[in-house]
């Protein structure tokens, strides 16, 4: 079975296809200084440019994982995260708390895998 690419450079890749599934690389925010809310806005949005690169959508995301760096946050995030699933197709979902993402400023890290 083949393996698909895409967005990738000398480290990782943003998007690998392998059979009927599709693998995302964690999305972090943006605009390091915005809220919780908005660097998880700007997570999903970069999911779902991702997702459309592979031929599929929100509907079809299996899981989830989510970092984030205060659990007093989970409130905002899930604001933003119930505004966008599916709520037809809710996938699995893990939210864990970290010290630190692979910047200061990052709030929040998403990472999803779907069907296509």
């Amino acid at each position: 079975m083949s393996v698909k690419r895409m967005q990738s450079g000398p480290r990782m890749s943003g998007i690998v296809i392998h059979g009927n599934t599709v693998y995302l690389s964690g999305a972090v925010g943006a605009d390091g200084s915005a809220s919780m809310a908005a660097q998880t806005q700007s997570c999903l949005d970069q999911i779902d440019e991702r997702l459309a690169l592979a031929g599929t959508d929100k509907s079809s995301v299996l899981a989830c994982t989510i970092w984030i760096t205060d659990m007093a946050e989970f409130a905002a995030m899930n604001a933003v995260w119930d505004a966008w699933i599916d709520p037809a197709n809710p996938p699995a979902r893990a939210c864990v708390q970290t010290t630190a993402l692979a910047r200061p400023e990052l709030v929040v890290e998403i990472m999803a895998t779907a069907a296509c």
